[in-house]
């Protein structure tokens, strides 16, 4: 028998979302285990790299070839460097099948991805929520924007949004601290655009980077190396904000080196009743139960840990009687990048360097439809110095390398993608990882529709830059891999049937009312915007009810 550890509450995975399971647990009173995969990164403490300047780095900030060949998956993405990679799964430790290219970027330590996410923070509309059951794709969702209002609320009030507010019917005014300022190439292309198109909107990046102190946190230094582990705590991870609310309480433990081989389930209760895990560095099996779990493990990591909860109830993996887990994966895609000269402000400069830059709201298909595909994107930019090339060496060189160039401006966007059921995750018994767990077989493409609207991308604003008056207008690059936008969703999608859906409008699985899943997997339609404030205001509101169903004996 392994040894068995009890709890009130368990919380798999330690990410945006399970840092605010374990929080919304702990402060309603319930002893709770958190259990992360990956290693112990201590805020502060082992964001080593956090203060060191580039030239600092042996091999300028790029991993060596033997490292590329230990991350061959992670290297696909900007993300990982020299800096940081320590933060990173190493791929050859957790293999996967590609039936398609797939680029799974993930992280393998406390605290996720919330370490390393872009901190783009948006409410959704229900311009997303009702775009499934208008267009008679995939299936409803069984909540609207009013559902969710106050849980955005409560999570922004915590963790600390700059943003302006800007009445924008499909981009909801949240609670915000101070926004960073555009700068005056911005400004002017915001003008000029604006001017010319009514259907475009230019507006600051509404990001988790706070400008003002917010619970011991210090306001954003704008040193734009969030990516290491801020030791300011000026942008929200799990780190600087959830995990210490939880540990304050008193109710929390933290176990890392925790790999969830799967959820265990009581026959006699009908409940989940528990999860075994084996230990990455002895190997050895324990296992922890309670009354209630959150499964945050990540989009793929959540279909996997259901995918491998086998028993004489779900044969084919917990709350799979339907085919259902696994299915409808999603991610934006992206890969363009739209750039142009700014002309009359030359005079003019900026100090330090922002973690963020401008927002173009989707346009395309917001009250009719006036494309051949459907849903459409948005866009995220900036304006910067650009640095003249010059033929000079010698002092000449370096005389040249410190004048700014021109003022341009560059966007690049990101588009939904539409749930398939043939985008799916499987078992793969014939790979294995590390700790002897099958691997998966990961089967995603996008489609048509995502094609007709990735060559819109391409045309549509360019269009729109030239008719302002811009110049100089160059459209840069191809479509993006899934998974590379890191955005991946579905796989337990939300759904008013468990014939066709994993979880019910409370994130609550339908086959087993003691367990909640909040994490992307959750998810029933992809929208074009940023999803990780829509998943901790999924996870407050789910806390929220199981902690009453408890409360009620219905749990």
């Amino acid at each position: 028998m392994a040894e068995q550890f009890h709890f009130d509450a368990i919380v798999i995975g330690s990410g945006i979302t399970g840092g605010w399971a374990a929080k919304e647990l702990c402060e309603r009173g319930l002893q709770t285990v958190l259990l992360e995969r990956g290693t112990m990164v201590e805020h502060i403490k082992d964001y080593t790299h956090a203060n060191k300047d580039p030239w600092e780095f042996p091999h300028r900030n790029e991993l060596t070839k033997e490292e590329e060949k230990i991350y061959y998956v992670q290297k696909r993405h900007y993300s990982i460097g020299e800096d940081n990679k320590q933060y990173y799964t190493r791929d050859i430790d957790q293999p996967y099948k590609e039936e398609q290219p797939f680029d799974w970027i993930r992280p393998d330590v406390l605290g996720g991805r919330s370490l390393l996410w872009g901190r783009i923070s948006l409410r959704w509309s229900d311009l997303a929520f009702e775009a499934n059951a208008k267009e008679g794709i995939g299936v409803d969702w069984p909540i609207r924007y009013r559902d969710l209002a106050p849980w955005y609320d409560h999570v922004e009030r915590f963790i600390g949004i700059s943003g302006t507010r800007e009445g924008i019917s499909t981009l909801p005014d949240g609670i915000f601290q101070p926004s960073f300022e555009m700068n005056c190439a911005e400004v002017a292309v915001k003008q000029l655009m604006e001017k010319k198109h009514t259907s475009i909107r230019i507006i600051p990046t509404r990001v988790a980077n706070i400008t003002e102190p917010l619970d011991g946190r210090s306001a954003c230094q704008s040193r734009n190396l969030c990516h290491r582990g801020c030791p300011f705590g000026a942008y929200f991870s799990s780190q600087s904000s959830t995990l210490p609310a939880a540990v304050k309480t008193g109710k929390l433990t933290i176990k890392t080196g925790a790999v969830v081989n799967r959820i265990l389930y009581d026959e006699k209760k009908g409940k989940a009743s528990g999860v075994e895990i084996i230990d990455r560095d002895t190997l050895k099996t324990y296992v922890y139960t309670a009354d209630v779990i959150f499964l945050n493990a990540s989009t793929i990591g959540t279909a996997h840990i259901l995918l491998s909860s086998t028993s004489p109830r779900f044969r084919n993996g917990m709350g799979n009687d339907y085919d259902i887990v696994g299915r409808y994966l999603m991610d934006h895609h992206k890969g363009l990048t739209i750039t142009a000269d700014v002309e009359g402000q030359d005079g003019n400069y900026y100090y330090g360097r922002r973690p963020t830059g401008i927002f173009i709201p989707r346009f395309r298909n917001v009250h009719k439809q006036e494309t051949d595909f459907l849903r459409g994107y948005d866009f995220q930019g900036n304006g910067y110095r650009s640095r003249e090339s010059s033929d000079n060496i010698g002092i000449q060189l370096k005389e040249a390398a410190v004048e700014p160039g021109k003022w341009r401006i560059q966007f690049y966007h990101y588009g939904e993608t539409l749930p398939y059921a043939d985008n799916r995750v499987t078992l793969n018994d014939s790979i294995k990882d590390v700790f002897g767990r099958p691997g998966l077989t990961i089967n995603c493409s996008f489609k048509e529709n995502e094609k007709s609207m990735f060559k819109d991308v391409g045309t549509a604003l360019p269009q729109m830059m030239e008719d302002a008056g811009l110049k100089n207008i160059r459209v840069r690059g191809k479509m993006s891999t899934p998974g590379n936008a890191n955005h991946e969703m579905g796989t337990a999608r939300m759904g008013y049937d468990e014939k066709t859906s994993v979880v019910n409008k409370w994130n609550q699985l339908h086959a087993v009312n003691n367990l909640f899943i909040t994490d992307g997997s959750c998810m029933t339609s992809s929208h074009c915007i940023n999803p990780s404030l829509t998943y901790m205001a999924l996870t407050a509101r789910a806390v929220d009810f199981a902690v009453s169903e408890m409360k009620k004996g219905n749990i």
